[in-house]
């Protein structure tokens, strides 16, 4: 790779805070972000966890920290950007990854309470961490939210989760509008990656996960992993898609 290419995806000036990094998704997400060169805020609701990602990245070389943050708390939020900037000195991209829902049921039957949750954890969280960035970000920032494949594709048991992800992508090319030129906004929506969420939802054993490749039938013909998605985050942060906004791009294996 020359040096001008390499440079399309250097991070080396950033600094970044990644949702939900304690595990699956947003750790491959923060993995691959510190490869890049940036400084990565690794926040999720288990401190143990994210001790554990920050800690791993520091191992390899690179810049981490970590900050407990459970997203439906405004406060914490703001904590979690204020410490982005004490640590590193400055805030240059979001990662809006925190979410999910272990509960399967019809919508007539799910429990208000769950579709109150819901949305809180994965719309309005995306709202109040999306404010919070723009306004402490320097020119030039990027923010990228991870919706789902269920916001397009109907899953039965899990509509209140599709519609707060249906809300996300809605999101997304509202705020690439209202935010533009001074920062960017994009979405990524993940088809079938095994995390701990995604297997508990469906009650999933790993060796149900074979079957499922076939059911499934993809072109790709293999489940997705973290670290799919981590490179998919990678190209809409870095300078290599500095013309790229509002934009939703499915990361499915053809799903």
């Amino acid at each position: 790779m020359n040096e001008a290419t390499s440079r399309l995806f250097d991070l080396s000036d950033d600094v970044a805070v990644v949702t939900g990094a304690g595990r699956g998704i947003g750790e491959g997400i923060a993995h691959t972000l510190a490869d890049a060169g940036a400084a990565v805020v690794c926040a999720a609701r288990r401190a143990d966890e994210v001790e554990r990602v920050a800690a791993d990245i520091r191992a390899k070389g690179g810049r981490a920290v970590a900050m407990p943050t459970d997203v439906t708390d405004n406060s914490a939020v703001e904590a979690l950007a204020q410490t982005a900037i004490s640590e590193f000195g400055h805030l240059d991209i979001w990662i809006n990854n925190a979410g999910g829902s272990p509960i399967q049921a019809p919508l007539t039957q799910l429990d208000p309470a769950e579709w109150d949750a819901t949305m809180r954890l994965n719309l309005t969280s995306i709202w109040v961490c999306t404010n919070t960035a723009a306004r402490l970000m320097r020119d030039g920032g990027r923010i990228v939210n991870i919706s789902s494949k269920a916001a397009v594709n109907t899953v039965m048991g899990s509509g209140h989760y599709a519609a707060a992800k249906a809300a996300v992508n809605s999101l997304t090319v509202t705020y690439a509008k209202e935010l533009g030129p001074r920062i960017r906004v994009n979405c990524i929506m993940p088809g079938a990656v095994p995390t701990e969420i995604m297997m508990k939802a469906m009650r999933l054993q790993d060796d149900d996960l074979p079957k499922l490749e076939k059911v499934l039938r993809m072109p790709m013909r293999r489940l997705g992993t973290p670290d799919d998605l981590g490179q998919a985050v990678l190209y809409f942060v870095s300078p290599a898609s500095s013309w790229v906004t509002g934009q939703i791009l499915g990361v499915d294996g053809g799903l």
